[in-house]
């Protein structure tokens, strides 16, 4: 039986280090104790907060549920050929850990996803992507707790509608499963992607041909953390804004009044533009507010130093919005969640 701990501060579980309790917290280690949590809220009719690494949220306020923590742990290949290795993995995984991994075993795929915050669990529902690559890319199924029925549901990588930082978890099955392990098809033969130009500029000095998954893997270290605080030293989620995707004829007339407007294209109709590009240019990089501040070095991280409460973020993210939206005529949507709801 996992131990239900009453008015639990959540703080140290949440990345930006906002103070806030839980009526109860739960940690579970395995599919029986999260059963057991779940059939526990259902009994008390608590609201749930699934925890991975509390890397992807912002807590507005003290949380009136069962904060349940996933700390379930296992790696195994369950499948193999001459080519790829199918990896399936727990979801209380850490995911930079996972990549490390990977990449000590000859599994390949993950490098450009090297040292993103969270757990195994967390990434499908947000279709994490990094530097050209998303795990869409390599993903094979996952294994998912239906919250109501207690079931166990397969989701093949159709069925859970993979878009950018999104998924079917986050839309019309929205709260209603527990991710509880992640199968990755991996590939043992090196399939680097190069294409995103910070990274070529960082592995200009070594041959095209002579690049290994691990040089990647590092050059992707190094600029992320040259960029993003590591929140155990600031408090933050990594972007806390989604880089917005606008149409062709809105991109040509922003580009015509800003040229050097950072952007990525999508496909015939759409182009991806920089969320830090356009808060910098707003003015917002380095400034405070309330003690909370926009990242010095990277305009896209808002940080939380003097861990004060979660309306103070969200205040100054409202702020970020209207501005960037007055400016450039373009919406801002968050990444990270924001509980209570």
């Amino acid at each position: 039986m996992p131990l239900f701990l009453p008015h639990f501060n959540i703080q140290k579980f949440n990345t930006l280090a906002v103070p806030a309790v839980a009526n109860y917290f739960v940690a579970v280690q395995s599919d029986e104790e999260l059963q057991e949590a779940l059939a526990f809220a259902k009994t008390e009719k608590l609201p749930l907060l699934i925890l991975g690494g509390g890397s992807n949220i912002v807590l507005r306020a003290d949380f009136p549920g069962l904060v349940i923590h996933i700390k379930t742990r296992g790696l195994d290949v369950v499948a193999e050929n001459d080519e790829f290795v199918w990896l399936k993995v727990a979801a209380g995984e850490n995911w930079h850990q996972l990549v490390e991994y990977s990449l000590d075993n000859g599994y390949y795929g993950l490098e450009n996803l090297s040292l993103i915050p969270g757990s195994v669990g967390a990434a499908p529902i947000q279709n994490i992507g990094a530097y050209g690559v998303e795990l869409k890319d390599v993903f094979a199924e996952l294994s998912a707790l239906n919250i109501q029925s207690g079931l166990m549901v397969t989701f093949t990588k159709e069925s859970c509608q993979f878009g950018y930082r999104d998924s079917i978890f986050k839309q019309s099955l929205k709260d209603q499963y527990v991710i509880t392990t992640v199968t990755l098809k991996l590939s043992k033969m090196p399939r680097l992607n190069l294409q995103y130009p910070a990274l070529r500029a960082a592995l200009a000095d070594i041959p095209g041909a002579e690049v290994s998954p691990e040089q990647v893997s590092a050059a992707v270290v190094t600029i992320r953390q040259s960029k993003l605080p590591d929140p155990q030293q600031i408090p933050n989620v990594g972007s806390f804004f989604k880089n917005p995707i606008i149409s062709v004829a809105q991109f040509e007339a922003l580009k015509l009044q800003y040229p050097q407007l950072v952007s990525y294209p999508v496909d015939e109709l759409h182009v991806k533009l920089a969320a830090g590009w356009l808060i910098d240019h707003a003015g917002w990089r380095g400034k405070e507010i309330n003690g909370v501040r926009v990242h010095p070095d990277q305009a896209l991280v808002l940080t939380n130093p003097g861990k004060l409460e979660g309306k103070l973020i969200l205040q100054l993210a409202d702020r970020v919005v209207a501005s960037v939206r007055e400016q450039f005529g373009v919406v801002l949507e968050m990444e990270p969640r924001v509980y209570p709801e």
